[in-house]
């Protein structure tokens, strides 16, 4: 059986993402003729929404395509096959200049933030250059709307004239902050943007986001693997394994009441701060399966501790099991 594609996961509040039988495929090549033997199916057949001024969170594990997902739906990876539309805008069908056009509404933070500064050059020609390329303003209002953003992200005038390897790790998150605000973006995919940060600098980011949000209006696609993170930041959750979305609702109802066993499992890896507690820890058996041969049915029951003959033969819908609650699990049914 294929996804239920009638309806994507929403809520009454204005769409301005919607995301419909969204699929990447990257081909595996082979033989003297390098045809394509496989398909690597990083992402599989996903559709959500997300609302304006609100931050749906994505999560699941190393590999399962949540990357893929916030890549394609800005175009820095074509997809195999669906649509992306923003703002009633179909984004896969742009060309040229609307496309470029487009990309003044959608931003990225990438989890990298030293890999994705030119360190030739100086943080603050950094930040301008998405100005210099859309021709918005003069040298002077460049210059201007440049500082504020630092400021913004709490970085001084000065830090403009020194180049990516005099910052710290956070210090250069706050920078790609501040160059994916620069052009006024309506939608940034933040993508594990605090990762790769010491635990006390990812509170002051994920601050930073916060307010910004607030102050500007945006709408976030917040990428991660920490479920702890994602609770502080995130309207609601949606829950990836190997390219396919298993479980979207609430922020409050998915860690109250999560309905897919693999949302269970990594609900159950979250320490609880009160070493008088425990948690009854979920240990899932086994490896995830290649995403070049993923297993038939629900790709999740060769590791499910509740999987059923029917979840190895037949793949479960991704559906409203109740109000706002979405979830593909044969069990919920």
């Amino acid at each position: 059986m294929t996804q239920d594609t009638t309806q994507t996961p929403q809520t009454a509040q204005r769409t301005l993402i919607e995301v419909k039988n969204l699929k990447k495929y990257f081909p595996v090549r082979g033989g003297i003729l390098q045809r394509v033997v496989a398909n690597v199916k990083a992402v599989d057949d996903v559709s959500f929404s997300i609302q304006e001024g609100e931050c749906l969170g994505l999560v699941g594990e190393s590999g399962c395509g949540k990357t893929t997902v916030g890549r394609t739906m800005l175009r820095l990876i074509e997809p195999t096959s669906g649509t992306v539309s923003f703002d009633n805008v179909d984004v896969l069908k742009l060309r040229g200049r609307e496309m470029k056009n487009m990309r003044r509404q959608m931003q990225i933070i990438f989890q990298d933030p030293y890999a994705s500064l030119d360190p030739r050059m100086p943080i603050g020609e950094s930040v301008m250059e998405g100005l210099k390329i859309h021709g918005i303003g003069t040298p002077k209002e460049r210059y201007e709307n440049m500082i504020s953003m630092l400021r913004k992200v709490g970085l001084e005038d000065y830090h403009a004239r020194r180049y990516p390897h005099e910052f710290s790790g956070g210090q250069r998150q706050r920078i790609g902050i501040a160059r994916a605000l620069t052009l006024f973006p309506r939608f940034i995919v933040c993508d594990e943007p605090v990762s790769a940060l010491d635990v006390s600098i990812q509170s002051q980011v994920l601050n930073i986001l916060k307010d910004l949000q607030k102050e500007l209006g945006l709408t976030y696609l917040f990428i991660a693997h920490n479920l702890s993170v994602v609770e502080h930041i995130s309207d609601r959750v949606a829950v990836m394994y190997l390219g396919k979305m298993a479980e979207l609702t609430t922020r409050e109802e998915i860690f109250r009441n999560p309905l897919h066993p693999y949302t269970k499992a990594l609900l159950s890896a979250i320490p609880i701060p009160d070493p008088k507690l425990k948690r009854e820890r979920i240990i899932l058996k086994g490896d995830v399966p290649s995403p070049l041969r993923p297993p038939a049915g629900c790709r999740f029951h060769p590791r499910c501790p509740m999987a059923m003959e029917q979840c190895a033969t037949q793949e479960p819908v991704f559906k409203e099991a109740v109000p706002g609650h979405w979830v593909a699990c044969w069990r919920v049914e």
